[in-house]
């Protein structure tokens, strides 16, 4: 019986003594841990200090010696409390050149800081409004690490698609009238379809048939703009069709070459579009600005500014082109698709651009991005679809778009609205 105990007795030691070696263990790990994270939030702060420096010294350049009001704005996947870093890092920045952060009732300039990034570099823009001289605007860049969080899990927009209609034949566009009854529209190319909304789902109710002497291109394209004083006009190359308000709906068509309007009815700018091709010519009515044309493009977007409005162009060389009404941008690097559209999510300050994937891929996706300056920042994460898009249009009222794709495992025609909700 006393070798048992005499085991037991060393087993109990044992477990002992390990557990104070787990508890030194414990302890040690927490203070390695502890050394780690600060090491890494010194790292991180050390990441910060170049483009904190750049900005204050191009900040106090444009401003001078004096008071500022200083607003900042976090639009990119950095978190609040880098985002508080930076602030106070900027202010100490900037009272080294003689700027002192207060009140705006008191200050002589206001600077609104916003971070944004792009898949490889943060890019941050101070807007700077002094009395009532035009704002004067500065833009540093600095690489974001490999180990930096990803943009696309921290996106302030989600894109929503609610399905419409699908149809063997081709839709090029589609429209919702949105009075008692609801009505929805869908062109064709030979008929504008009149669906009505029962039991849930949208029924045919009426065609209305486009008749045309003229052929139209093999790779048709259309737009349908709902209006104030009648219901809709159709756009199609070489061809306008006008609706009635009479009841039973009517609707006549007619050659007719005047520009269509690149978003809404109550876009400023029209452009031609080609009645041979597929894609506008580029000559704009009545203008951006002092620029009356733009290179040949699929679609083109509007990102309106507080003095002006900056047009984003999918052109038909596949590259994108940036119009203020004086210059004029090529972007390079970007690759989006040739469908884009302008819209506004009523939970963001303004304005957000609609792009499809330039992907040669069997389906599409689309996707959200803002202009702080003349960059594209991505706002939402990739909508995909399940089929390639053949077109996207903005919605009358602005704060959405109609989609039409082709279904990759049935062929059939597809036509979707696409909405925004914001992340909280």
């Amino acid at each position: 019986m006393g070798k048992p105990t005499q085991v037991a007795h060393r087993n109990t030691i044992g477990a002992v003594y390990n557990s104070a070696n787990s508890q030194m263990s414990l302890s040690r790990l927490r203070w390695l841990l502890c050394g780690i994270f600060l090491l890494a939030q010194l790292a991180l702060a050390a990441d910060w200090r170049a483009p904190e420096s750049q900005l204050a010294e191009k900040i106090a350049a444009a401003t001078g010696p004096g008071v500022i009001a200083l607003e900042i704005t976090n639009r990119c996947s950095i978190s609040s409390a880098d985002v508080d870093a930076i602030r106070r890092a900027l202010i100490s920045d900037l009272s080294t050149s003689g700027i002192r952060v207060w009140d705006p009732d008191q200050a002589s300039a206001v600077v609104k800081v916003t971070l944004s990034e792009s898949l490889q570099n943060y890019v941050w823009v101070a807007e700077i409004q002094q009395g009532t001289s035009e704002p004067g605007i500065v833009i540093i860049s600095a690489p974001r690490p490999e180990s930096a969080p990803n943009a696309q899990n921290t996106m302030p927009l989600t894109i929503q698609i609610s399905p419409l209609i699908s149809s063997q034949q081709p839709i090029l566009d589609a429209a919702v009238l949105e009075v008692n009854p609801r009505r929805l529209l869908a062109l064709g190319a030979d008929a504008v379809t009149v669906y009505d909304f029962k039991d849930n789902r949208w029924v045919p109710a009426q065609d209305l048939a486009i008749t045309h002497s003229q052929p139209f291109p093999r790779d048709l394209r259309g737009r349908i703009v709902l209006r104030r004083d009648r219901p809709f006009d159709v756009y199609l190359p070489g061809l306008a069709c006008h609706s009635t308000n009479t009841a039973p709906l009517t609707m006549s068509c007619s050659q007719n070459d005047d520009p269509w309007p690149l978003e809404t009815q109550d876009s400023v700018v029209s452009s031609f579009f080609s009645p041979a091709q597929n894609f506008f010519t580029g000559a704009l009515t009545p203008g951006i600005g002092k620029q009356k044309t733009a290179p040949a493009f699929y679609s083109a977007a509007e990102v309106p500014r507080e003095k002006y409005s900056l047009w984003i162009f999918a052109g038909v060389d596949r590259k994108l082109h940036l119009l203020d009404g004086i210059n004029q941008q090529t972007l390079e690097k970007v690759r989006w698709g040739s469908d884009i559209a302008g819209v506004h999510a009523t939970c963001r300050r303004g304005r957000q651009v609609l792009a499809t994937s330039a992907d040669d891929e069997p389906t599409d996706s689309i996707q959200a991005f803002e202009f702080p300056d003349r960059e594209p920042v991505a706002v939402s994460q990739k909508l995909s679809v399940n089929g390639k898009i053949t077109a996207l249009w903005t919605t009358q009222g602005g704060d959405g778009a109609i989609a039409v794709f082709r279904n990759a495992d049935n062929g059939e025609y597809e036509a979707a609205q696409l909405n925004f909700a914001c992340s909280q």
